[in-house]
């Protein structure tokens, strides 16, 4: 921002050295021109002072937001994380397919289809017979890199 009001002096200098007089068109023009780079200069600095203001608000508020969702969420959500869920394998595309263990149990018929290649990978009745037998498992946490997505 600096950078900017150094230049609008900068020009401001010119102008003057330039010994065109005030009152001729190009004088009139040329001085308007610069008194409104000015007023920008100013403006723009303005906007990034209120907008460093408005970006250290908002980290506090993200920083009591997050203290009060672990206040009131944090058992809760960990409870919930614990849960079982079963893993099958695609049989034709080889894909991993997870999916809550309370599906298996489910009263209504579920299909479970793999996301990749869309076979069915899974149905909860007693008929339904998977090449590759769900594996129960207690929830676990992969950290999902960004590189990953």
């Amino acid at each position: 921002m600096k950078d900017l009001k150094t230049r609008v002096a900068y020009l401001q200098g010119l102008s003057a050295g330039m010994d065109i007089a005030a009152d001729s068109k190009e004088g009139r023009i040329l001085n308007g021109i610069i008194e409104v780079l000015d007023e920008m200069a100013q403006s723009f600095g303005n906007l990034e002072e209120a907008q460093g203001q408005l970006e250290d608000y908002l980290e506090s508020v993200d920083e009591d937001l997050f203290q009060l969702e672990e206040d009131i969420y944090g058992e809760a959500a960990e409870e919930a994380e614990e849960g079982e869920y079963l893993e099958v394998e695609c049989p034709r595309c080889g894909e991993v397919v997870c999916f809550d263990s309370e599906l298996a149990a489910d009263e209504d018929v579920v299909e479970v289809t793999c996301p990749n290649c869309d076979e069915v990978v899974f149905i909860n009745d007693d008929n339904y017979q998977a090449a590759d037998e769900p594996e129960v498992f207690s929830s676990r946490r992969r950290v999902v890199e960004e590189d990953d997505i």
